[in-house]
């Protein structure tokens, strides 16, 4: 079974830091690339930071770049979301996403999604 289960996140004032984590089973993690997405209230789903399968190569939205920092461990099959300098507007809830990097999803490759975590920005 599939299962991708994020942790970390919670209520942080502003300038803060906050880790998430996302452990992921049921499927084989090092052939998958790693994404993290927010949802904030009233907004579509947005990508915040992505990791490849391997070689370490990473991919920012522009309004978290130099303060977030994804990473992973391939051996714990778990990816990481180091957040600091925390605003406001990065309240959301965080989603992990997992995608085939191998098989692209119109021809069958696979991807799952957590099942998010909230983080609240305030004072």
């Amino acid at each position: 079974q599939v299962q991708l289960v994020e942790s970390g996140g919670g209520l942080v004032q502003p300038g803060g830091s906050l880790r998430l984590s996302c452990v992921a089973s049921g499927f084989t993690f090092s052939r998958h690339h790693m994404s993290w997405y927010r949802q904030a209230p009233r907004k579509e789903r947005e990508l915040v930071a992505g990791t490849s399968n391997i070689g370490g190569r990473t991919n920012y939205a522009d309004s978290v770049k130099g303060r977030f920092t994804v990473s992973r461990d391939n051996a714990k099959n778990t990816v990481y979301l180091q957040m600091n300098s925390l605003k406001p507007e990065d309240t959301a809830v965080y989603y992990c996403k997992a995608t085939d990097a191998y098989v692209p999803a119109v021809r069958g490759g696979n991807s799952y999604w957590g099942q998010g975590t909230q983080v609240t920005v305030s004072s």
